[in-house]
C-alpha cells in the first residue's frame, strides 16, 4: 500500500489547523478557555487555555498519520496488505476529519456558538458507519480489522466475522448518531452509546470462535 501521498494530505492538514489554532486562539477574549472534553449530559467538565485546546486535535492527527503511515511496513502479512487498504484508508481519512470537526467544535465558542457533545456524538457515529460499511472489505492482517486468532489464520472465518462486524458497526454508529441528536438524561445516553460499542466489539469477536469452530469441526470429520 502506497501512503506517501496520504500522509502529504494529513501533514497538509496539520499545518492547515496549526495554523488555523493560531488564529483563532488570536481573535479569541484574553484568557478565554475552551472545551476539551464533555460529559453525557452535554455539559463541559473539562477546558483548556485557547490555544492549547486547539492544538490538541492538530497534534493528535500529526500522531495518528505517522501511526497509519507506519502500519504499512510493519504488518507481517505483507502478501494480503493490499486487501485491507481500504480498510486502512477509510479509518485513517475519516479520523483526520473528525479531528478537523472536533477543532471546529472546541473553536466554536469563540464565535458565539454552542455545539455541545451531542455534536461529537453524531461525529463518531457517522465514522462508525464509515468503518462499518469499508470492514467486509478487508482481507486478514495484524494491524486492520476485527483481529482476532481465529480471523488471523482463516480467511473464511475473517470475511464471515467482517461481514457481521460491518453490519454491526453501522447499526451502532446509527444508534449513536440518534443518542447524540435526540436529547435524553446524560445516564441514559451513556448507558445506550456504551451498548452499542460493545455489542459492535464483543459478538463478532464471538462469532468469529464459533465460525472458526465449525470450520475446524468440519474438516476434522471429513
Amino acid at each position: 500500500m502506497k501512503v506517501k501521498s496520504i500522509l502529504a494530505v494529513n501533514l497538509l492538514i496539520v499545518v492547515l489547523m496549526a495554523g488555523f489554532a493560531l488564529w483563532a486562539a488570536g481573535t479569541a477574549p484574553p484568557g478565554m478557555e475552551l472545551p476539551t472534553h464533555w460529559n453525557m449530559q452535554g455539559e463541559v467538565d473539562r477546558t483548556a487555555p485557547a490555544l492549547t485546546a486547539l492544538l490538541i486535535p492538530a497534534g493528535v492527527t500529526l500522531f495518528l498519520g505517522l501511526v497509519f503511515a507506519i502500519i504499512p511496513s510493519i504488518e507481517p502479512l505483507q502478501d494480503r496488505m493490499a486487501g485491507s487498504a481500504p480498510l486502512l484508508r477509510a479509518t485513517w481519512l475519516g479520523t483526520v476529519a473528525l479531528m478537523i470537526a472536533l477543532q471546529g467544535i472546541i473553536a466554536a465558542p469563540i464565535f458565539g456558538l454552542d455545539v455541545g457533545a451531542g455534536a461529537v456524538l453524531v461525529l463518531v457515529g457517522l465514522l462508525f458507519v464509515v468503518l462499518g460499511n469499508m470492514l467486509p472489505k478487508s482481507r486478514p492482517g495484524f494491524f486492520v480489522g476485527i483481529r482476532t486468532p481465529w480471523t488471523i489464520i482463516d480467511a473464511d472465518t475473517w470475511i464471515a466475522t467482517h461481514r457481521l462486524g460491518g453490519k454491526l458497526f453501522m447499526l451502532s454508529g446509527i444508534v449513536i448518531i440518534l443518542a447524540g441528536i435526540i436529547p435524553m438524561p446524560g445516564p441514559a445516553r451513556l448507558t445506550i452509546v456504551l451498548a452499542s460499542v460493545l455489542i459492535a466489539a464483543v459478538l463478532p469477536t464471538v462469532y468469529s470462535w464459533r465460525v472458526w469452530q465449525r470450520g475446524h469441526r468440519r474438516d476434522r470429520e471429513a
